[in-house]
């Protein structure tokens, strides 16, 4: 009784479904291992796509962003000049597509010594001490006796490696010269009957039977395709008529002549008698078969479809981000723990060939989904922000002290590569707090330390905010000869003069106390040559259009602290001519060179500033309203 109890507790039996007994069709379903042979393999990944891109996707994703090195300049430089050299990209990437594909491979370290069996020496390799680097599979790389001494580092793992040439020549190999790419982990080399003992499962083991499903799926509609409309016709007597010789070659001909002329003018000529019938196949459906097939696929490579296939994603409100970030994932965890593990001597070989040794030396993974440039920009902006908030304004009251906030500032930075040469430049310079204060910052302290000893109050406070009064925020352009030299060449007849080229940076008619408005970070802004520029027309202006992270930054600050803007977005610009008579901007090369601008200019709204500006060499343009613009001291030209 006891054991008919377990038994309905153990499993889910039905004597009328069959459920769970012996006559279950589901009974003699098992999971047997089957090793793939190399020409199966070979033929699989040279002849069919699917294969290929299950093989080389994933290495190819790891290897394409490669890894950004941290260290010093010069140190970085050696270093990739080094992997240069020995196309260490490349051979990393070889080895991990043969490593997915035959289930093994190695990149054996070449040194030159006399002996590839002894231990590797990694202390004694100097500059210039790796000769090349080899890509070898497990089909000339042979697995020796597994280690078993469970003091030794190589436990689990081949004692050595036997590698056999074309000429019956066999050269023994210690594995601390190898790196290792073992394809797909093997469930037990010594149970699951694996002939290459020591080396891992193709990554197609798993996935060949869901490819070989969704081929032959396709291959099937691709023939149902030639058979989706199937002309029928019926002919009086037909079989009765068969037996006679002259019938049968008389209809061959009939019909022969029949089709050739529908092929020609779409009229199929029959007898009166005849009857014909045309039949098409519904397809509909096929491709919803299809895609569940690749879908299938897709799950048993762990690629998504977006990316194994190439297309967009699919359904409503589809964007595939979320796929494609978990893949992205998997590919920085196949870098972590299995590409890092693996080259860890490797790397620590290149170091010294390219003569640094240095214990703080490190490299991070690249991430393969790149910032744009805004949300670069924009995340450089919030961490500035976030930083100017710990510090405070400079009254001795910061939450932080300012070295810190400096220190930890800098490596993010360097760690985002927002600003590129910051670590060299903190170097030739010096950190803020290596640095001595200058006669502004002790000024500031003694002012804070006062402010401490005699603090405001809120009357007191009141009374000294600076009555609000509406606000024009500019920029003068120091090389302004510059850019009307490239203007006159570009048939500009007539530009604005020199002491009028600005840029615009807060046009506000709404009074704000001028004091909440902030200060730039400094005192020039040199716009780097190239980039994103355009000639356009503003109304009756000529403008050239530019990128500037700061400019915009700064218009956001006073928007945000209460200024108003008239446009619905800020886009940095230079007025160059009114002139009607000037040059079609379509043929005009927008000027390419730096641009350098001065100090911020603070001015009230001057709504008919136009009214006596005139163009260089021209009559006054006269009174149109266009923006407020001061007249202030031109900056002398550096």
């Amino acid at each position: 009784m006891s054991n008919v109890i377990a038994f309905v507790r153990d499993s889910l039996t039905s004597l009328v479904s069959r459920m769970g007994t012996d006559r279950d069709k589901a009974a003699t379903t098992f999971y047997a291992h089957t090793v793939l042979s190399d020409e199966q393999l070979i033929a699989a990944y040279s002849s069919a796509w699917l294969p290929r891109k299950i093989v080389d996707i994933p290495a190819l994703d790891a290897c394409r962003k490669w890894r950004d090195w941290q260290a010093k300049k010069p140190q970085i430089e050696a270093i990739e000049e080094e992997e240069k050299r020995l196309n260490v990209k490349g051979r990393i990437l070889e080895a991990a597509k043969k490593g997915r594909l035959f289930g093994g491979a190695a990149v054996y370290i070449g040194t030159g010594d006399a002996d590839p069996m002894q231990p590797l020496d990694v202390e004694r390799i100097g500059k210039g001490g790796i000769r090349y680097l080899n890509v070898m599979t497990r089909r000339q790389l042979s697995a020796g006796e597994i280690e078993r001494n469970p003091e030794s580092e190589w436990y689990g793992r081949p004692s050595s490696y036997r590698l056999s040439g074309a000429n019956g020549l066999q050269v023994d190999i210690h594995p601390s010269r190898l790196v290792i790419f073992n394809g797909a982990m093997p469930a037990d080399d010594e149970i699951g009957g694996n002939p290459w003992q020591g080396w891992g499962d193709s990554v197609l083991q798993s996935t060949l039977d869901a490819i070989k499903n969704a081929d032959s799926t396709a291959g099937n509609i691709g023939s149902l395709v030639f058979e989706a409309k199937i002309d029928i016709i019926r002919v009086p007597d037909f079989m009765a008529n068969l037996n006679n010789e002259v019938y049968r070659s008389k209809i061959l001909e009939r019909y022969t002549l029949a089709n050739m002329a529908k092929g020609i003018n779409g009229t199929l000529l029959l007898d009166k008698e005849e009857e014909y019938e045309s039949k098409t196949a519904a397809l509909g459906g096929l491709t919803d078969i299809l895609m569940a097939f690749m879908q299938i696929v897709s799950g048993a490579a762990d690629i998504p479809v977006t990316r194994l296939l190439g297309q967009s994603p699919a359904g409503m409100n589809a964007t595939g981000t979320s796929d494609m970030k978990n893949y992205h994932d998997r590919i920085q965890s196949m870098q972590e723990l299995e590409l890092s593990p693996a080259m860890r001597r490797l790397d620590e070989c290149i170091e010294r060939s390219a003569g640094v040794v240095d214990k703080d030396v490190y490299y991070r993974w690249a991430p393969l989904e790149q910032m744009s440039e805004k949300e670069r920009a924009d995340i450089f902006k919030l961490t500035a922000d976030a930083a100017r908030q710990l510090v405070g304004t400079g009254t001795g009251q910061e939450i932080v002290p300012r070295e810190a906030v400096s220190d930890a500032l800098v490596n993010r930075l360097v760690e985002d590569g927002v600003l590129p040469g910051l670590d060299a430049a903190i170097e030739e310079y010096g950190k803020l707090s290596e640095q001595e204060p200058s006669e502004e910052e002790l000024a500031a302290a003694a002012a804070a330390e006062a402010a401490k000893k005699q603090q405001p109050t809120r009357m007191q406070r009141a009374a000294n905010d600076a009555t609000p009064r509406t606000l024009y925020v500019s920029r003068n352009v120091i090389n302004a000869d510059e850019i009307i030299a490239w203007a006159k060449g570009q048939g500009f007849k007539t530009t604005l003069p020199a002491d009028d080229l600005h840029v615009t940076i807060t046009f506000s008619r709404t009074p704000v106390d001028w004091m909440e408005m902030g200060s730039a970070w400094d005192e020039e802004l040199t716009i780097p040559r190239g980039g994103a520029r355009l000639m356009e027309k503003f109304g009756e202006a000529r403008v050239l259009l530019f990128a500037s992270n700061m400019l915009r930054w700064r218009h956001d600050e006073m928007v945000e602290r209460g200024a108003t803007w008239d446009h619905p977005e800020y886009q940095p610009h230079i007025t160059i001519s009114y002139d009607p008579d000037s040059p079609d901007l379509a043929n005009v090369e927008p000027y390419q060179g730096e641009i350098v601008l001065g100090p911020e200019i603070f001015a009230e709204v001057n709504e008919n500033w136009m009214a006596g500006v005139t163009e260089d060499g021209g009559a006054p343009i006269g009174d149109a309203t266009f923006r407020g613009r001061p007249k202030a001291k031109k900056p002398r030209k550096r």
